[in-house]
Formats: structure tokens, sequence, C-alpha cells
């Protein structure tokens, strides 16, 4: 692991498991399988012949059908992502993953049964409440459970296995679209339930976020749950010096007063302006229009005369796959600020030539082929920047008070413009409608530009900082393009006058009982 330390500019004198630090996060980053797989299906289910033979009555589904039949997957996500925290918050982090995916497979099960499009819509509908569950606790695990050497690339890797899902959905739809019966989109779709499985038994056998057993005074608990997570005994001294951090911090917090969701929106300790924060991140993200590709790429490459869209779209989701792996590398080294601003760029330029160029040479050969390159290029920047980092900054920004119920509600304003997006889509590109066609690509290029001014005012850099002292970091630094500069003190634990000595004295008895 010297070699990580290394990459990752981690102190020498790190302490513990690093393996152990590692994996639990990246399993549980396996939640974006789930994720990526469930959103990658669709595209290639909707442009099959079975499908569309034995689903419509026309033996080609309309725009509104496309509309419905994709985006309604996100209006169950965004109710699963906005009562998250009643799970999460009450149940723990790991009970309220493993709910989700109880959740998700029941939708799946309808999904499989389905032979017309009513029942395949009703089950969209719940898996994607448990998608959306899942999508609002996976990141605060994370962030809650990894050390902060690693924490920003750990949290990353969800994004990461969101595209890994992306792209086993392409291969499975490759090999599956030509079946001329009902394993045409059964097999791609029952295999979900594999990844259902994996994750509901992982989560069974992993620890509790420990800072969740601090807010619910289960100290004891929490000094277990560290313990495990860290590889270290808990009598340690780091263990000791870590719950003390935890504890103390939270309990400023709680000097504030008992949280509701609305408590999200309210300017004390900062918190409006971590909200808006999060909240525009998650929506600038899908403003800048990834999921085009990959809900409507194999009809839109179809569209402009490419003969083997799924081809394209196999090799759209392994450069999503592939680019990700920079960004996680990155993130601990660059920081969030300049891999996001970098990002915007690559989108933007890239957006842009693929408007110009297939607005100009329509179904033309030269045009096509700078269509894919420009397409590539584009998947590329954002999964080397926006497509990990996003997820990055909602799981870490947010004071425990508050935490779960903020993520959860970053996480359901990305999945209600997920939800805009997708359903607003056909008519923009259909001929019968706005017939935009590569045009769209402007919309989605002035978008990126938007997502560079948003980054440079108002997003902070918490790169090598702890949860808490991001907290600090935003109680001290009044401006996001100042935030570099900025270096924590010794921890609330030192400092926070609302932590008395006996407070500090009780962490540790109850941590050598």
């Amino acid at each position: 692991m010297g070699i990580l330390q290394t990459l990752f500019h981690a102190e020498e004198n790190i302490q513990g498991s690093k393996f152990r630090a590692i994996f639990v996060g990246l399993f549980v980053a396996f939640g974006g399988v789930l994720f990526g797989y469930d959103t990658g299906t669709i595209s290639g289910v909707l442009t099959m012949d079975y499908v569309k033979e034995h689903f419509t009555s026309t033996g080609e589904f309309t725009a509104g059908e496309t509309s419905l039949i994709t985006a309604i997957l996100s209006a169950g996500t965004f109710c699963g992502a906005l009562l998250a925290p009643l799970a999460s918050d009450t149940l723990g982090r790991r009970l309220g993953l493993i709910i989700s995916t109880i959740i998700f497979t029941v939708g799946v099960v309808l999904q499989i049964a389905a032979t017309e499009q009513n029942l395949l819509i009703v089950g969209r509908v719940i898996a994607g409440a448990g998608v959306g569950v899942l999508s609002a606790i996976v990141p605060l695990y994370q962030a809650e459970a990894s050390p902060k050497w690693i924490r920003g690339a750990v949290t990353s890797c969800y994004q990461w296995a969101i595209t890994i899902g992306l792209l086993l959905a392409a291969c499975v739809n490759q090999g599956t679209h030509a079946r001329n019966d009902t394993g045409s989109y059964r097999i791609p779709i029952a295999i979900q339930l594999l990844w259902a499985l994996i994750l509901f038994v992982g989560m069974v056998l992993l620890p509790e976020s420990p800072r969740f057993f601090v807010m619910k005074g289960k100290v004891p608990e929490a000094s277990r749950a560290l313990s495990k997570l860290r590889g270290l005994p808990e009598s340690h001294e780091v263990i000791e010096a870590e719950l003390e951090e935890i504890v103390a911090n939270y309990n400023y917090e709680r000097s504030f007063g008992s949280t509701s969701i609305f408590d999200c929106f309210k300017p004390a300790n900062h918190q409006l302006k971590r909200i808006v924060i999060g909240v525009a991140i998650q929506g600038l993200q899908q403003l800048t229009g990834i999921n085009f590709i990959f809900y409507y790429g194999t009809q839109f490459f179809q569209n402009s005369g490419i003969k083997d869209p799924f081809v394209v779209q196999l090799i759209m989701g392994i450069v999503n796959v592939v680019m990700t792996v920079p960004g996680i590398a990155l993130v601990e080294i660059a920081g969030r600020r300049n891999l996001l601003l970098w990002g915007a760029i690559g989108m933007c330029v890239s957006e842009l030539i693929v408007a110009a160029v297939g607005t100009a040479l329509p179904n033309s050969i030269a045009g096509n082929k700078t269509l894919i390159a420009f397409s590539c290029t584009f998947i590329a920047s954002f999964a080397a920047t926006w497509g990990p980092l996003a997820w990055v900054v909602v799981g870490e920004i947010y004071p425990l008070r508050v935490r779960a119920k903020s993520v959860a509600v970053c996480a359901a304003s990305n999945w209600l413009f997920n939800f805009a997006i997708a359903y607003a889509t056909p008519y923009l590109v259909d001929t019968q409608y706005g017939n935009l066609q590569a045009k769209v690509f402007f919309i989605w290029g002035g978008c990126t530009f938007l997502c560079f001014l948003f980054v440079y005012f108002f997003v902070y850099e918490t790169k090598g900082l702890t949860l808490e002292q991001i907290d600090e970091l935003f109680e001290t630094c009044p401006s996001a393009r100042h935030s570099k500069a900025f270096v924590p003190s010794e921890g609330f634990a030192s400092h926070n006058s609302n932590t008395s000595d006996s407070e500090k004295a009780a962490v540790v008895v109850f941590e050598k009982v």
C-alpha cells in the first residue's frame, strides 16, 4: 500500500489496515453497478426488434412511450432518495442499503414478468425507488467510513461502479438484442438480481458507520465500528483521537437543536450555502447531457446513419469505465476544484464540436466519425471529473446532524433533473417534434460552460481534510476561490468551547470499557 500512500500524498505514519479502509469503501461502491446497469439496459431494450414488436401496437415506440418508459425510473429514484433518510438516520446506513436492495429486487422481478408496457413501467418505478435510496446512502456511507487520505478516491469509485454497470449493460444488450424471444429483454433485466444479491450479502457483513452510532449516542458501538474499519484495537490512540473529534464535532452541531428536512435549507452553520452547492452540482452534472448518450445513444447514433449503434454504445461504455480511473487517481492529487474546472472545459469543447459537425455534415461518413470521436472525448472528460466528483462533493461537505438528509436532497435533485431530461429529450430530437438531432448538443455545451462558472465561484477545495475540518472550512473561509489556502486548526476536540473536559473524558472511558 506504500504506492497508494505516495500517490495520494498521505502521511507517512498511517496506522491500521489500509486494505480494510479501501476495501469497505470499494465494496459499498458496488451499489453503483445496480445504478449504472439499470440505466444502461433500457437504452438497448427499447431498440430490440422483439420488444418493439410485442410491446407496441405499431412496431415502433412513440416519443411519448419512450419518454415515459425511460424517465419513469427517475420518478421512482427521486421519491426513494427523498425517503432515504428515514432509513439511514433511523435504522442506520448499513440497514438502509439492505432495504434498498430488497425494494430494487421487487421492481426487477416485475420487469422480468412484464409482457406489456404497464407492468414494465410499474417495475421500473419500484426498482427506481430502490436505486434512489441506494444513491443517497452509498456516498454517505463511503464518506463516513473512509479515512481522509483516501476518502475522495473511494467515493469516486461509486461513479466508477456506475460506469462498469453501464458497460455491462451494453455488453449484455449486444449479446441478446438479436434474439427473437423474451430472452432478448428478460436476460439483461434478470441479471440485475445478481448485483442486488451481492450487495445484500456484503452489507450484512460490513460494520455500521461510526458517525451514525455517535449521532444515536452509542459511543461504545461507534468505537467498535471505527476499530473494525481501521483495523486497530479500540484502545489505540488513533481510534480514541478520531472518535473524540467526531463526538466533539457532533456535540457542537447538536447545540443548534434537533433537525428536520427543513434544517437543510437554514443559514445556520452555513448550511444553506452548502445545500445550494450540493443541489446545483448534482443538477449541473445531469445538464452536461451525459445521460442523453446512455439513455438514447443507441437511437441517436442509429438516426445519425451509423450502421451498428450497439457497437458504438459499447465503445462509449468502455471509454466511460477506463477514463473514470484517472479521476479516481487524481482526486487527492489535483484536488476537487481543478478537476471539475478542467472537466467542464473538455466537455464544453467536445459537445460544441459534436453539435457543429452533426448540424453541418449530417449523414456523412466523415461527420459520423467525428460524432463518435468527440462523443468519446466528451465522455472521457465527464468520466474523469464531473462523474465521480459530483458525488464526492455532496458526500463530504455537510455537517453530521443533517448529513444524511442533505445528501438525500442532493441525490433527489440529481434524479429530478434526470427525469426532466430523460422525459424531454425524445421530444427535442424526434423528427415529429423538435427535430434538433445533433443540435441538442448546443444545449448541453452551453450548460457545461455554466458548470465552469459555478465551480470557479462556489465549489470549495476539500482535499486532505477530515469531515470535521470541512465544517471548519465553511466557518472560516467565506470564498470558495480562497479555499485552497485554508489551514485547519487542531480540531473541534481542542478548540470547541462547547465540549467540556468531562465530555472528552467520557469518550475515553467509553472506549476502554
